[in-house]
């Protein structure tokens, strides 16, 4: 009994830091409308993409967020060649921290698509309580996969999946 109360009073440490995995049950992205980094406004129900899409909840103070980012940045090029795949990254920063944003996405040459989820719509609507928070979308815009978190090397575990993806269309 006393094993089992310690290792119950570990696993929440042991969890720290490290992704989880979120069931998703095929769920479409909800009606969001929400402004892109060049002030267009997107209706987030309407998204037509080729190939998956990975959408990606950051902000210019988390690092794990922007460790992810740029990783992901280094083979994006490759990932859309092999994949067909369409990121975006979606900004929590709030009203005093949004500016930085775009100076951050310019500074590091990124070449996703950029949202601002100023006022948090889109967060909530898909249950967004801590980033990074990544989904992935299939080409019909069902959320197949979802995790909290970045660990190094996450991002190839990511494009294994995408590959996955693509092959069983």
């Amino acid at each position: 009994m006393k094993s089992f109360l310690i290792t119950l009073f570990l696993i929440p440490f042991l969890l720290f830091g490290q992704s989880t995995q979120i069931d998703t049950t095929l769920r479409k992205l909800p009606a969001v409308f929400i402004k892109t980094l060049q002030g267009e406004v997107v209706n987030t129900s309407k998204l037509k993409y080729e190939g998956p899409v990975v959408i990606s909840f950051w902000a210019t103070w988390c690092a794990p967020c922007k460790k992810e980012l740029n990783s992901i940045n280094d083979v994006y090029s490759q990932w859309v060649d092999s994949t067909g795949v369409t990121l975006i990254a979606v900004s929590v920063d709030d009203e005093k921290t949004k500016n930085s944003v775009e100076i951050y996405v310019k500074g590091n040459s990124w070449d996703y698509e950029v949202w601002l989820d100023v006022n948090g719509d889109l967060r909530r609507s898909l249950g967004v309580n801590n980033i990074p928070h990544t989904f992935i979308l299939d080409v019909y815009g069902n959320i197949v996969k979802s995790y909290v978190g970045y660990s190094p090397g996450q991002e190839d575990e990511l494009y294994q999946y995408l590959l996955e993806l693509k092959n069983n269309r």
